[in-house]
């Protein structure tokens, strides 16, 4: 298993009809998932488009992952946490600024994603929203969003199978609040078709 270290980010190919298996090694850490076509970088997951075809906003297995273009990317095909967000973007320096009122910011997720894609070619100034695996967000009835400790347990884990060729990225997510106060490493195992 390769290891994502506290407040880090990685990326890797994944081929279609490869599987990655992301894992909470140590409970309540939040992993920000998000991934582009390898052949087609201008199209990448969608929150959106993924929401409006599933109608849920509580994802999970079976569940497909569209581009935003309304291709299917990936599917969940195990998931022993059934608890993610796909509505809130990644955590940033602007988010540590706004919500936690930080003087000298750390980059966050979309810094350590945007880092990680780098590799291949990528040049990117921002991110929409991420597909946060283990973030438990509640919404109320009146709207209201709050994000609450992750119901991951030590071990539990989430795979995700690639239905197109893929540049995937991972964190461990950097923001307090999703991970219950505290930061720790996230795991992933990329079988091969």
């Amino acid at each position: 298993m390769e290891v994502i270290e506290p407040r880090c980010g990685g990326s890797f190919l994944l081929k279609k009809g490869d599987k990655v298996k992301v894992t909470d090694i140590k409970g309540e850490q939040v992993s920000d998932f998000f991934c582009f076509m390898e052949n087609k970088t201008d199209e990448y997951l969608s929150s959106g488009r993924t929401l409006d075809y599933a109608e849920t906003i509580f994802l999970t297995t079976g569940h497909i992952l569209y581009s935003n273009l309304s291709r299917p990317m990936a599917r969940i095909v195990e998931d022993e946490v059934g608890r993610h967000d796909f509505l809130l973007t990644p955590c940033s320096k602007d988010t540590f600024k706004i919500i936690y009122g930080d003087k000298e910011p750390h980059h966050g997720c979309e810094g350590n994603l945007i880092r990680a894609f780098g590799k291949f070619g990528l040049k990117l100034e921002s991110l929409p929203s991420t597909f946060n695996l283990f973030m438990n967000v509640d919404v109320a009835a009146s709207g209201r969003l709050s994000v609450l400790p992750p119901t991951s347990k030590a071990g539990q884990s989430i795979v995700i199978e690639a239905l197109e060729d893929l540049i995937v990225g991972l964190t461990a997510c950097s923001a307090l609040q999703s991970n219950n106060g505290s930061f720790k490493p996230v795991g992933y195992q990329v079988f091969k078709n």
